[in-house]
């Protein structure tokens, strides 16, 4: 099921990055479908190549030429090289420029990459692709792309659901508990055998800590890395304490700043700051950290509250790169210790604020203290179970609804 499923982003790639020759950079954590997605997209063409740089061969042709290993093309339909993991070589971005301005005929090219790719192409060096590249980010599964892979644009998305919306279909709520029970990643999500989804996620673990982090950073302290993966899942959802860690790791406070960077580096983490542009005692640094794969979170309300974040995460990343505007997700926290889970920004303004309710259906009493200080017109309270109840709050509207129904209209 998880080969065959389709994805979201095999159209933007198609329309927005090969149709205008430019060159796709994908990236996203290890595992969650960059692969099959290439080979999906490869099975689709008259000619191409998969070319990966865990392959010896591909390195010394790369190195001697990279010419040498672009596909032959079969009549006037350009091919499809895909490069994996190219990122690992160090003069990468030089190899590829000279690659894509010399082609002697059009191809298309796809490169992927379990590290953050947009951060190795800013990084500092002689070296530049601007302009000849577009980048993606692969999120694994979602309530949505479970079942089809088309997103809405963000205002028929609210507009869809404050209009009436489409009531939870069972198959959407099976989804969301399987989601909560073997999290996002393709293999042990459409397996659903909790024995293998143990092992595939202590495995992945160790590959991201043992591989990937040692070829990203040649970090000597890796079982202490490890010790810090084994502690993350606790603190999902809390104010992120690094002093806390430091202690408990027996580390300096910028050795935990450094290790946590290249852990959301490797899409192992990722971190909201707390909004606080005119709005009044709010806080300013202390973030919160949640997983890529939430399955490891402990504590039953904040694995779901990470399930939210991830879906809301994807969104805003879908949105920004295919062209609806710049998304970004926070949340909000005043020093009182009043909170809303999350609040997307749309073109640096409020847009959307999300409270996360595992349990209460009843309206969060956040929503009084924060809707005189936000500029949206629209909130949103996600609840377990069926639920459909519009509150109003003077202008705004607070719709509290059930989080299926809610998040198989989103991404």
């Amino acid at each position: 099921m998880a080969r065959m499923t389709p994805r979201a982003l095999a159209g933007p790639l198609a329309d927005l990055a090969f149709r205008r020759r430019k060159i796709a950079l994908l990236s996203g954590p290890r595992q969650c479908g960059k692969t099959t997605l290439a080979r999906m997209l490869l099975a689709s063409r008259a000619a191409g190549a998969y070319r990966t740089w865990d392959d010896v061969e591909f390195r010394r042709a790369w190195a001697r030429d990279p010419k040498s290993v672009l596909p032959r093309g079969r009549g006037r339909a350009a091919p499809l090289l895909v490069l994996d993991e190219l990122h690992k070589d160090r003069r990468w971005k030089g190899a590829l420029k000279g690659l894509y301005d010399t082609l002697a005929r059009p191809c298309d090219v796809l490169v992927t990459g379990s590290a953050r790719l947009d951060v190795h192409v800013r990084a500092k060096g002689s070296d530049s692709l601007l302009g000849r590249y577009l980048h993606f980010r692969l999120h694994a599964f979602t309530l949505r792309e479970m079942s089809r892979p088309d997103v809405p644009r963000p205002d028929e998305f609210l507009d869809g659901l404050f209009g009436g919306g489409t009531p939870a279909r069972k198959a959407d709520e099976a989804h969301l508990a399987d989601l909560l029970v073997y999290g996002p990643f393709p293999e042990p999500l459409f397996a659903q055998d909790e024995r293998f989804a143990r092992l595939w996620r202590r495995n992945r673990e160790r590959i991201v800590v043992r591989e990937e982090l040692r070829d990203l950073s040649r970090l000597p302290e890796l079982g202490r890395v490890e010790l810090l993966t084994a502690l993350l899942p606790e603190r999902v959802g809390s104010p992120f304490s690094v002093a806390a860690l430091r202690e408990d790791l027996e580390v300096s406070f910028d050795t935990v700043k450094r290790w946590t960077a290249f852990l959301h580096t490797l899409y192992y983490l990722f971190e909201l700051k707390p909004y606080s542009r005119n709005l009044p005692r709010s806080l300013k640094r202390e973030g919160k950290v949640y997983l890529w794969d939430w399955s490891s979170v402990p504590r039953a309300p904040a694995r779901f509250e990470n399930l939210v974040a991830s879906h809301l995460q994807k969104a805003c990343h879908y949105w920004t790169d295919t062209g609806e505007g710049d998304f970004r997700l926070w949340y909000l926290r005043t020093k009182e210790r009043d909170e809303i889970d999350f609040l997307v920004v749309r073109d640096g303004e409020p847009w959307l604020p999300v409270e996360v309710k595992s349990g209460d259906q009843g309206l969060s009493p956040q929503w009084a203290k924060f809707s005189r200080l936000l500029p949206c017109r629209r909130g949103i309270q996600l609840v377990r179970g069926a639920a459909r109840r519009v509150h109003r709050l003077g202008p705004a509207e607070v719709l509290v609804v059930g989080a299926a129904e809610a998040l198989a209209e989103l991404v």
